[in-house]
């Protein structure tokens, strides 16, 4: 993507989204809570706007390599892939966490597929919700799938959106009982739909009368 086409945030648009993106992974938490039935917090997310290789470059910058990956799509006013990412070597002990039980590493892996898609499913749709809900429009959003592999895989799954489309990376820890998983999300957004959803962000500030607030962590 060059300069001429990336679409930029302002500090207040960008607090915006950080505090919608906040409340969505807030809502999220209770429903995880629910579902490994014991306490879950999250991080205050960070936001930012990359092009697609900037976004793979960060999952290349620290020591693990492989990950694994939950993708939804999402189609309405703004358009794109949504992608919950954390490392490989810690599946199984979020899997370990949804399904509960003393169960074998064979159960365990049998049931993986199955429990990774829940949790995306509740954490992705928590921040797609919420996001549409604030902006009073309604998204569309796929079945999730799950897939291993690394940064350049999960960015490029299928031809859309482009190469040169941007990457909403939201950087965000949630830790359980067993201990703290680093996860990311993405949202791979076409250039109409950056551009829209800088419009939206603009129009959500004026509504609630041009300033945001961000606590400090979520906890459920």
């Amino acid at each position: 993507m060059t300069d001429q086409t990336m679409v930029s945030l302002s500090p207040l648009e960008l607090d915006a989204l950080t505090e919608l993106v906040n409340l969505g992974v807030g809502n999220a938490a209770v429903g995880l809570r629910e579902m490994v039935k014991e306490e879950v917090l999250l991080s205050v997310p960070k936001v930012a706007i990359l092009t697609r290789q900037q976004a793979i470059e960060n999952l290349g910058e620290g020591a693990v390599k492989r990950l694994v990956a939950v993708h939804q799509n999402f189609d309405g006013d703004i358009r794109g892939r949504a992608l919950l990412m954390f490392p490989e070597a810690q599946s199984m002990e979020l899997v370990r966490a949804v399904v509960g039980g003393d169960l074998s590493l064979d159960d365990l892996i049998e049931l993986e597929q199955e429990a990774l898609a829940e949790t995306g499913n509740i954490l992705l749709n928590g921040c797609l919700s919420t996001l549409a809900n604030s902006f009073g429009r309604t998204l569309r959003v796929s079945l999730p799938e799950v897939v291993h592999g690394d940064g350049s895989e999960f960015f490029n799954l299928t031809s859309w959106p482009r190469a040169d489309d941007g990457v909403l990376f939201i950087y965000i820890n949630f830790a359980l009982r067993r201990g703290d998983i680093q996860g990311y999300l993405a949202m791979l957004l076409d250039l109409p739909s950056l551009v829209t959803l800088k419009e939206l962000l603009a129009s959500y500030i004026v509504s609630i009368g041009g300033a945001t607030t961000t606590s400090a962590t979520n906890a459920s």
